[in-house]
């Protein structure tokens, strides 16, 4: 049954242009239609605007080291400090409407209009050219071992390696506007306009392809149910097996050009051409629309507290707090992660991404309000000046911008929870999701990691590895997609090096222990899930059931 929208927080008219970037604090970035990089807070309050020499829309980077790199429509790469002053400005051969590479070792990898993809190092010096001869829209990605994957309007998906030489070319027989998504086994997933999505193995032969009815020009995500999801001009969200085959289709109504974005909860949120933003669950039911009167075609952006944004066609964002943070799956957002880096991510860095958005993963989400969407506005585009003057500029704006929906109430201050209370709210999240499979008692990966502080380390379809506190070794449990969300068997737990578990019938309760120290304290109702297997999975003590 569809749900109210969630609650809106402000909307203001910041000139946006292209993709907006959220940086790990909660900071904006992005080009605006005056021909600047704008950098704001979370509510969308101006820090400080660098002209660059024209309008783009290639979405921000943001470095670790706070720092932003973009590039524009003037044939230019810009790096800029955190404080927005210019580091170093690298001309190319052609726009730079594709949003760059951020590559480990602080190169980023750029594609032109021009034709040609770039390697630029982190002082601004080219590393090498590859030369395609044909326009680049689809931004390009990096795999796990450093090859790089990029569409173009000749129909050719590239694969080049770290170094710049081609590896292989796939022809499709249309252009691919597309950027390209990666799974856990390093496949490639994108979209053409010869309206067919395609996985193709990293070697670059076919997997397969599905046809749509339209041209694919929104780029896919790959979920942590194992489904490629992408919209098409048709009107429908398409999400697909890994095997190519049909999982569901979602049926938004209007052209679809922005990707999906994957939350942590599984929500899949995308925006139409028609100015409608749709949020569904992981089996394509509709769990509520959002109207925004304009056109939506670039990615929700979604911050590490859970905060949604979207930009419509006349320059307005729009805040919707209180959500989900963005999944954690293979490619969840067409950019890897929201600061726009564009490549798969080491173990280190996603178990870094899943302590960012612990938090926003596991409290209650805001209830949703009474009215449910801001009123049309009549706003019209400002006019785009060809060039820019150079500079930054610190510009806090006179008079602030008014949110559309003034009634709105201000979001709830929520208290950061320490790790133990993040714990109990785990618990009982995972007290009420167990399930039952083949004799087995399941419960949810996400939740159990939190519960117990550890850690969540390399993760795909079938396995993942925890990292336990006070536990030298990794443990690596099996993985059973149940609903569209990871789970594991209490009984892969036992795994933990030194570990016993046992269970209490009188007081209902599942504990795992290493040595004397308690790692997961577990209220289980046995009686009403009806195990049917015996011997039970783990050890009883005390009375036993009659």
């Amino acid at each position: 049954m569809a749900q109210a929208a969630p609650r809106v927080d402000w909307t203001k008219d910041l000139k946006v242009i292209g993709a907006v970037t959220v940086a790990p604090g909660g900071d904006l970035y992005y080009i605006g239609t005056d021909a600047r990089l704008h950098h704001t807070d979370a509510k969308g309050v101006e820090l400080w605007n660098y002209a660059i020499g024209d309008i783009g829309r290639s979405q921000p980077v943001v470095l670790p080291s706070g720092g932003v790199i973009v590039g524009s429509y003037d044939d230019a790469l810009y790096s800029l400090d955190s404080s927005g002053k210019l580091l170093w400005r690298t001309k190319l051969d052609g726009d730079i409407f594709a949003s760059p590479v951020l590559r480990p070792d602080g190169s980023v990898v750029a594609a032109t209009a021009g034709g040609s993809v770039y390697a630029v190092d982190a002082a601004g010096k080219v590393l090498w050219t590859y030369k395609l001869g044909g326009p680049i829209y689809s931004s390009p990605v990096m795999a796990a071992d450093g090859s790089l994957y990029f569409g173009s309007q000749l129909g050719r998906l590239t694969a080049l390696s770290a170094s710049g030489q081609r590896r292989w070319v796939f022809q499709a027989p249309s252009s691919i506007f597309s950027s390209p998504a990666l799974d856990a086994e390093g496949n490639v997933y994108f979209g053409s306009a010869d309206r067919r999505i395609y996985s193709l193995a990293p070697d670059g032969h076919e997997r397969w392809h599905y046809q749509t009815n339209l041209f694919v020009n929104a780029s896919p995500i790959v979920t942590t149910a194992g489904m490629v999801v992408a919209g098409s001009y048709d009107g429908s969200v398409y999400a697909l097996r890994l095997d190519g085959t049909l999982a569901w289709t979602y049926k938004a109504g209007a052209p679809i050009a922005a990707p999906v974005a994957e939350l942590s909860d599984g929500t899949l949120v995308v925006g139409d051409l028609n100015g409608t933003l749709h949020a569904v669950d992981r089996s394509g039911d509709l769990l509520w629309t959002l109207k925004a009167g304009k056109k939506i075609d670039t990615s929700v952006a979604v911050s590490d507290a859970g905060t949604l944004y979207f930009s419509v066609g006349d320059g307005l964002m729009t805040s919707l707090p209180g959500q989900r943070p963005l999944a954690s799956g293979p490619w969840s957002y067409y950019r890897s992660v929201p600061s726009g880096w564009g490549r798969s991510l080491s173990a280190p860095e996603q178990a870094a991404r899943l302590k960012a958005t612990q938090l926003a993963a596991t409290r209650p989400l805001t209830p949703a309000p009474v009215a449910s969407q801001p009123p049309a506005t009549g706003s019209t585009k400002p006019s785009v000046p060809a060039t820019g003057t150079g500079g930054a500029t610190t510009r806090p704006p006179a008079t602030p911008p008014v949110a559309t929906v003034p009634s709105t109430p201000s979001v709830p201050v929520v208290p950061a929870l320490t790790p133990a209370q993040l714990a109990a709210q785990a618990v009982r999240t995972i007290s009420s999701s167990a399930r039952v499979q083949d004799g087995q008692i399941y419960v949810p990966l996400e939740p159990l990691s939190v519960a117990m502080q550890a850690r969540i380390g390399v993760r795909n379809n079938l396995t993942a590895t925890l990292l336990v506190p006070g536990v030298t070794a990794p443990t690596t449990v099996s993985v059973r997609q149940l609903g569209g969300q990871p789970y594991v068997s209490l009984a892969a737990l036992t795994a933990v090096p030194g570990s016993s578990a046992a269970y209490r019938p009188a007081s209902r309760m599942y504990q795992l222990s290493v040595g004397s120290r308690t790692l997961l304290n577990l209220p289980l109702n046995l009686p009403a899930l009806l195990i049917p297997v015996r011997p039970p999975e783990y050890q009883q003590t005390g009375n036993s059931r009659s």
